[in-house]
């Protein structure tokens, strides 16, 4: 988590496996280390072009005595909407049979109901531990706040122990648990339930040291903390401080300080290689309070808002998403949950929206469909239901559901999909590549191409991977166990008229010559034609137009399809504003846009 909430999830593993096993041999002591999840899933394959399954496999492996603990997200498992049962419960034994021991799993509305698949699935497939959690929220202290009471949270916990949990997991993901709410809390729940309870919390406002150390009088069993050097912020307390402030208490653990410190030097310099990925965040800061935004969002809240060109906004999308959060009847934010507060936020930036004009002009505005799939119910049901005019608005004339989102799923077909899939992709291809398609398909495939073009490229040092290599730098790859090449650049060549160079390099002290085509020479950048008039459709956001559901002369009815941007994470479908007629398609499918581009001409 601390990668994922300060660095937008972009540490490489080969990063990691330098100092994993040296971490399990000198601190076995740890209750857990937490591998995997959503996010890292996710990012491995989208942007690190990484196998998330060999990074468990790698880990399981140089880490054999320390328990390995993975976050799901209840009925969404590692994506961002609801999948059949029978898939959540086949990726829980298959991530048990490669590594994982503890599964934390919650739902990003609180709603039980929707976990009760995941924690019998460990329980009867797995010999893992069923973490379930409750997401903390609001603040139990503020009295008149009474939507997330203590009987809230006890409630939701008692029902969790019903459920079969082995243990409570407190999940503070935005880290608005203070010190002497902790207490009320902790105190609270170690009545109502016999099970373990673990609590995780993100630093965000600079005072969750404290909350720790009020948390452990209290009686909690479990903290998670992060090394120092990537603690702290909108990470977790910082590991080696909390071990000497334990220190003299009678429920201090013992760790070898020297050694804490010299792993936290380790991540100090090789945090170094990932700045462009820093969250922005210099200092502790008490907004988080008012805006409630997660630890692990805010880092890749900045990316997203650049990918949108917002990035000198992020003042603006703080506030707006604290507004969004107050229209969506202050949900719980968490993955995904939170990504739909975020969506909608930068949406409303981009397109210059406040809070009157979607309630007063929604009719004729296409939301992101994170956003639609949200209020219909994708995601469950949030305590106190949806507000019902906000979701008349975003769903039109579709019907919201009120049971399970699993319910009107399909199971997945294992033996004939899997066949399928291999059709689609090659016999190589194993029944975990089919997983990892299954929950997020267009990015397998994007990963899958890289691969078949590229091969494995997570042998490459982290600064060439990111930055390229530098005129007559040399670099070591390590290609596999006594392998390693040697390769120093020599000299680029320059651009011929369609865009290719000649690379030399050496390679073993054999020189070598290979032709790059330079996506970026000669090339000027494109402005397309604006929307402008009545008779124009245009782009709400940039991005890349991935879809064009209509054709020329087609007569189309009030909100059909037209079609769809993706920015990053965020995927918008554009419908018709009226019944229309569809004069002329401008630009092609494929193509970069900026915010306002002419896409449809109507007659």
């Amino acid at each position: 988590d601390a990668h994922q909430s300060l660095l937008a999830t972009r540490v490489r593993t080969t990063d990691m496996m330098k100092v994993a096993n040296s971490f399990a041999i000198m601190h076995p002591q740890v209750f857990s280390m937490e591998v995997w999840g959503g996010a890292t899933f996710d990012v491995a394959m989208r942007f690190l072009h990484e196998s998330p399954w060999k990074r468990l496999q790698l880990i399981r492996e140089a880490v054999p005595n320390i328990l390995l603990q993975m976050l799901i997200r209840g009925s969404n498992a590692i994506g961002y909407t609801a999948y059949p049962d029978n898939l959540v419960v086949k990726f829980i034994e298959k991530s048990w049979d490669n590594g994982v021991d503890i599964f934390r799993i919650f739902d990003s509305l609180n709603w039980n109901k929707s976990m009760k698949v995941s924690i019998n699935a460990v329980r009867d497939y797995t010999g893992g531990i069923a973490q379930a959690c409750i997401c903390y929220t609001g603040d139990l202290q503020d009295k008149s706040k009474s939507k997330y009471n203590l009987n809230y949270y006890t409630d939701l916990a008692g029902e969790l122990e019903q459920m079969g949990a082995h243990m409570l997991g407190i999940k503070d993901m935005a880290g608005l648990l203070k010190p002497y709410a902790a207490v009320e809390l902790i105190e609270a729940l170690k009545k109502t339930v016999k099970i373990p309870i673990h609590l995780h919390t993100h630093d965000t406002s600079a005072i969750q040291a404290a909350t720790y150390l009020k948390a452990i009088e209290a009686g909690v069993d479990v903290v998670d903390v992060a090394l120092g050097s990537l603690s702290g912020l909108t990470s977790q307390p910082n590991f080696n401080s909390m071990v000497e402030a334990l220190k003299g208490n009678e429920r201090a653990v013992p760790f070898d300080m020297d050694s804490l410190n010299a792993f936290s030097n380790y991540w100090e310099v090789v945090r170094e290689h990932y700045y462009p990925f820093e969250s922005g965040l210099l200092a502790g800061n008490a907004e988080v309070y008012q805006h409630e935004i997660p630890g692990g969002q805010y880092s890749n809240l900045r990316p997203q808002a650049a990918s949108l060109g917002l990035e000198d906004k992020m003042e603006e999308i703080k506030a707006t998403y604290e507004q969004v959060n107050e229209m969506f009847g202050d949900i719980v934010k968490v993955t995904p949950s939170s990504k739909v507060v975020g969506d909608l936020a930068l949406y409303m930036v981009s397109n210059h929206l406040t809070r009157e004009d979607i309630m007063t002009r929604g009719e004729t505005i296409s939301f992101p469909e994170s956003v639609k799939s949200f209020f219909k119910g994708d995601l469950g049901q949030p305590p106190g239901g949806f507000p019902p005019e906000l979701q008349k608005i975003i769903l039109k004339d579709e019907k919201p559901y009120t049971d399970l989102p699993n319910a009107h799923l399909k199971p997945v077909d294992f033996d004939k999909e899997f066949e399928e899939f291999k059709i689609k992709f090659n016999d190589r291809q194993t029944f975990l590549d089919f997983l990892s398609y299954k929950f997020y398909p267009k990015v397998f495939e994007e990963y899958f191409n890289h691969y078949n073009k590229f091969a494995d490229v997570t042998a490459i040092p982290t600064i060439a991977f990111f930055y390229g290599m530098k005129s007559n730098e040399e670099i070591l790859v390590n290609i596999g166990q006594g392998k390693t090449i040697i390769i120093r650049l020599l000299y680029v060549g320059h651009a011929d008229e369609s865009g290719n160079r000649i690379v030399y390099f050496r390679l073993n002290g054999q020189t070598r010559s290979v032709e790059v085509h330079d996506k970026k020479a000669g090339v000027k950048k494109i402005s397309h034609a604006k929307a402008t008039t009545e008779k124009h459709i245009g782009t709400p956001l940039q991005g890349l137009l991935s879809k064009i559901f209509v054709k020329p002369g087609e007569k189309i009815k009030k909100n059909t399809p037209l079609f769809t941007i993706e920015a990053m994470k965020m995927e918008t479908t554009i419908t018709a504003p009226n019944d229309l007629s569809v004069d002329k398609i401008v630009l092609a499918e494929g193509t970069l846009v900026e915010s306002d581009d002419l896409v449809l001409e109507l007659k």
